[in-house]
């Protein structure tokens, strides 16, 4: 929708978000004792979100609210690049060391054959909510299978597009903070589906070096061949370059830190050959909400978000009058003082903020400008307005749509375009597990019909081979009707 729905009334000046540069420390996201308090408790990070009426700002103001906080990799780099070629040239020994000095593992083997490990043991309750995960992703991303199609253009020439799985895939499924068994599925499912041979599933090793009970069960279940316990760019380059135990992969998938990001930056453009899934950054989501939405709802969906880490943004979008901002603030203090991650919401929180939109025209004009990897629409009739979202990674309607569903088992892939991607890209799909060629195939009348204009074109171009391609073709139909003649 036209940006320029946003400009009237330019009477108040906004001073900008301030240019955060996330990725500058190696602790700028994991570091549970960040340089910030909680000092007058969650209240103030609720306080520090700014808040800006879109009716009031410029064009160039309301630009400046898409913009993300600034990601600088240059120093990134400097720390990637020496383990990126470590690994090319150490392999499992590289990877080892790498483990033992940032995870604190030491590990005598770095890859398991998913096929030798026993099943692990769940309980009852954790091992249902996968399987219904797992069939209800399963049954989306199979329904993304498109049958082969052939269109034959003119009357002997037949052209179709055909589907081929990636032939060997890396699946990376971060640690750190947080264990994600959710992505082992979201990532292995649809390669399962698209047929992928080999499906090598990286993620950091606990601290005795096994593997996370609840990803091997995933693993196990979606069709992973190999597990390498391995995190980091240590982990990316092994998959990308190949080792003695792990094997190399064509494509690599699946969110991580700076660091990981920063190997898959570099190691897409180099010559391991490798492509990545998408650009990733940190978490976010935008919720519309006007003055029927739960206030309660509200905050509990942006601090669903907030609570992944301190990088993380959350933007809400008011639509309208008569929603109750003081009861929003408050739910939000109340429910991050009882997160568990509190701290990390409450960071996110501070560079987050809430704009004013006089309708939900106006709101979904911004929602389009700003991106959003997540975008929850809790308004009165939500499904009404889904035909006016053109810039979102997925979308939850409704007030009975939390974002939780999406990230686990409503069945949608959770592995989605961040930093405002979602104007170009779409979120991990089957089709992201495989490529399309073109088949196209001529009878003699077909090419009789299509040969002279192709030669045309070709002799307009200078190629002459091109040329006699064709039309050496044509003079050999044209000597053997004569001889067929005589």
């Amino acid at each position: 929708m036209d940006s320029q729905l946003l400009l009237l009334n330019k009477t108040n000046a906004l001073i900008k978000p301030p240019q955060f540069s996330f990725f500058a420390s190696s602790k700028s996201r994991y570091n549970p004792s960040s340089n910030f308090s909680l000092g007058c408790k969650l209240k103030r990070a609720m306080c520090a979100m700014k808040s800006y009426r879109l009716s009031e700002l410029s064009n160039a103001e309301v630009e400046s609210l898409k913009a993300r906080p600034r990601i600088d990799f240059s120093s990134i780099f400097g720390t990637v690049n020496p383990i990126v070629d470590d690994v090319r040239q150490r392999g499992d020994d590289a990877v080892k060391d790498y483990t033992a000095k940032f995870d604190k593992v030491k590990l005598d083997k770095i890859v398991e054959n998913v096929s030798e490990l026993p099943d692990p043991e769940l309980e009852a309750a954790v091992r249902e909510a996968f399987d219904v995960a797992y069939d209800n992703i399963y049954a989306f991303h199979l329904a993304q299978r498109s049958a082969e199609k052939s269109i034959e253009n003119m009357k002997g020439v037949r052209c179709k597009r055909v589907a081929r799985s990636i032939g060997s895939v890396g699946l990376y499924v971060p640690g750190g903070t947080a264990v994600l068994p959710s992505t082992a599925l979201m990532l292995a499912i649809p390669a399962q589906i698209a047929g992928c041979k080999t499906v090598v599933l990286a993620t950091p090793p606990s601290q005795d070096g096994s593997i996370c009970k609840e990803v091997l069960y995933c693993a196990k279940k979606a069709g992973v061949t190999h597990i390498l316990k391995a995190g980091g760019a240590q982990a990316i380059s092994a998959m990308a370059w190949g080792t003695d135990s792990c094997p190399k992969v064509e494509k690599i998938f699946g969110p991580g830190n700076q660091y990981v990001t920063a190997a898959k930056m570099i190691l897409q453009n180099s010559e391991a050959m490798i492509s990545i899934d998408m650009p990733a950054g940190p978490s976010e989501v935008l919720v519309i909400a006007d003055r029927y939405a739960s206030p309660v709802h509200i905050a509990a969906d942006l601090l669903s978000q907030a609570e992944h880490g301190p990088d993380s943004q959350v933007v809400l979008v008011v639509a309208g009058d008569g929603v109750d901002m003081k009861t929003i603030e408050e739910e939000i203090s109340k429910q991050c003082q009882s997160l568990p991650r509190g701290e990390y919401a409450s960071k996110a929180l501070s560079h987050s903020f809430t704009v004013f939109a006089r309708d939900m025209v106006e709101a979904l004009s911004f929602s389009n400008l700003y991106a959003p990897e997540h975008l929850i629409i809790n308004v009165k009739d939500a499904e009404k307005w889904e035909s006016f979202i053109e810039n979102a990674g997925s979308v939850f309607l409704g007030p009975w749509t939390p974002e939780s569903v999406g990230d686990y088992a409503s069945g949608t892939n959770h592995v989605l375009p961040t930093y405002g991607y979602a104007r170009m890209y779409g979120g991990v799909s089957l089709d992201s597990f495989q490529k399309y060629m073109t088949v196209q195939s001529l009878t003699e009348e077909g090419l009789r019909m299509l040969g002279p204009y192709v030669a045309t074109m070709a002799e307009v171009e200078g190629l002459d081979a091109h040329k006699r391609a064709v039309t050496l073709r044509l003079q050999d139909i044209e000597a053997r009707q004569v001889s067929n003649m005589t």
